[in-house]
Formats: C-alpha cells, structure tokens, sequence
C-alpha cells in the first residue's frame, strides 16, 4: 500500500527537492505552502500528487486531510531559511518558524498520533562554538534570531514527542546548496561575477560544511524512518570543512573570464566563524551524502547562467 506524505513549504528549494526525491521513491507527496500555477506545475512535473497553496495552520492541516487523506509523515519544510531576514524581521521569522511547527505538531496529537514528523532545523542553533567537529551534544549559543527561533522549535519537538509519544526526528543542516537556490553566499557571488566586481564581507577563512540539496532531501526523507518519541537529533552535513574563500575561488574559476574573490576583512552580524558538522550520528544510520562539492559547484554555476543568460 501506497504511504502518503505531507510536505510543507514544498514550493521552497529544499521543499521541492524533497518532493521529488519521495515521489520517486513511491511516496504520494501532498504539498502544502504558498506559489502559484507555475510552481504547481513545477511540482507535478516532479511527482506531486496534490498541491495545496496555503500558510501552514491547524486549520489548513485539517482541510488538506479532509480532501487528500490522512498522512502517514509529515516533512515540514515551510518557514523563514535567513539569518540576515530574521535580524530584520524577527516577529515574522518567528511566526513562520516556530508558530507552523506548533500547528503541525498539534493537528498529528489531535490526529492519531502516530504520524512520522521530520523537522529541519540548523546549525545555527549552535552560535559561536569552541570545538570542531560539532556534535549534537554540543551546547546551543544562538546568535541571531533565527538560530533561536529554531531552537524553540526543537523544544517544542521534543516536548510533543515526550509527552504524546509523537514520532518526531529533528536534523539540523549546515550549509545546503546547489541549483534553484536564488539568494545566500553562491548566488551572491554569480550575482557580482556576472556584474565584474567579486568582494566580500568576512575574511574569506570562515570554515562552511556543505551539503548538496539532492543529499538533503535524501536525508530528510530517510529521517521519517528515524522518527521516534526519542525525537532524536541529527546534524545533517558532509562532515567536512570547507574555507568561504575556497568555495568563492572555484565559483570563479569556474567563470570565464576568471575573477578572484576579495574580502572586506569585516564579519557579518549574526554570522558565526566556523562550523564543520560531527556526522557520526549520521553515519551509524548508514547515510554518506553522495554529492561532490567541485561537481555541485559547476552545477550551479551552469545552472544560474542559464537561469539569467550569464
């Protein structure tokens, strides 16, 4: 028998790779969030069964199950992925943040209870950390709203989970990239290859892990199968630390002509120094991303030329 699966925020770059990646896995992957025809059509190009353009609410949840079916797992992609939008907008960055996961988790507890729920949180509820790699256990220091945003939202998963033996499983990504993504450091930088000038906030040493989108989505439908009242926590990363200054150097190298990247030598508020995620978690489950960083790379840069006729 076919599962069903509801997949919140499925219009957005993690959402619809994770669309795609359990349709073709034989999910029947109901999306929930806000866009138009265009993207409906984008997502039943990539195997949704059913689209359903509204904010994620107990009421919404309610009115999607009564027209799709009930859902064995719920990934919820929906909400706020700026640390820059939430040091500007934090009442709102909390609204879709914390407020969309409190419903979700409500509408399974009033439901069954028994439906599987995958929460993306992020790396940057560690903040400022003093050892490398970062491990689950490590302490949280959030640094911007954002981070703290996705803190109470953990809270709230392992509250639920506790207390109403909800299955929920909580992976924190690191640095997810690759094609679609229309904003953060990679599409800045085709941004400023594209118009001659390649500078940069920091110093250029700041350590990123990278993980490709098509591994995270991989990895956030694996984790339906993680899902228990334990509400275990995973950091979804590759496990290796990568220089902004390297990254922005292939991305240019990678242009024709070459540019080499400069740096302002100042930091970035709400941006911490280094992060490299500790996947062993993650590797006792049996998941390595699949995805080469140079190969990801040049597929963004192929794809964002094409994308804006570069």
């Amino acid at each position: 028998m076919t599962k069903r699966v509801f997949v919140t925020g499925a219009a957005g770059f993690i959402g619809s790779n994770t669309v795609r990646t359990l349709a073709e896995s034989g999910w029947t992957v109901v999306g929930i969030g806000l866009g138009g025809q265009e993207e409906a059509k984008h997502l039943r190009e990539l195997g949704l069964h059913a689209w359903f353009e509204t904010s994620v609410t107990l009421d919404a949840l309610w009115r999607v199950e009564s027209e799709a079916g009930s859902p064995d797992a719920i990934i919820h992609c929906a909400g706020s992925g700026s640390v820059a939008y939430s040091m500007t907008q934090p009442r709102q960055d909390f609204l879709g943040n914390v407020n969309t996961t409190l419903d979700i988790l409500e509408f399974v507890r009033q439901s069954s209870g028994r439906i599987a729920v995958v929460v993306p949180s992020s790396a940057a509820v560690y903040g400022v950390v003093h050892q490398l790699p970062i491990s689950e256990d490590a302490p949280l220091h959030p640094i911007s709203p954002y981070g703290t945003h996705k803190i109470v939202m953990e809270m709230l998963c392992k509250s639920y989970a506790k207390q109403w033996g909800i299955p929920v499983c909580v992976v924190r990504l690191f640095s997810v990239y690759g094609a679609g993504l229309r904003k953060q450091l990679l599409w800045d930088a085709c941004c400023k290859a594209t118009a001659g000038t390649f500078s940069f906030f920091g110093t250029g040493a700041e350590i990123r892990d990278w993980l490709h989108v098509r591994d995270a989505a991989r990895l956030l439908a694996d984790a339906i199968n993680f899902s228990s009242p334990d509400c275990p926590v995973l950091n979804g990363g590759s496990g290796r630390g990568i220089s902004i200054r390297e990254i922005l150097t292939t991305v240019g190298n990678l242009w024709n002509p070459k540019v080499t990247p400069t740096f302002s030598g100042e930091a970035r508020s709400g941006d911490p120094a280094h992060y490299i995620a500790d996947v062993s978690r993650l590797n006792a489950r049996g998941y390595v991303p699949s995805v080469i960083l140079d190969q990801g790379l040049a597929e963004y840069v192929e794809w964002f030329r094409a994308e804006v006729g570069a």
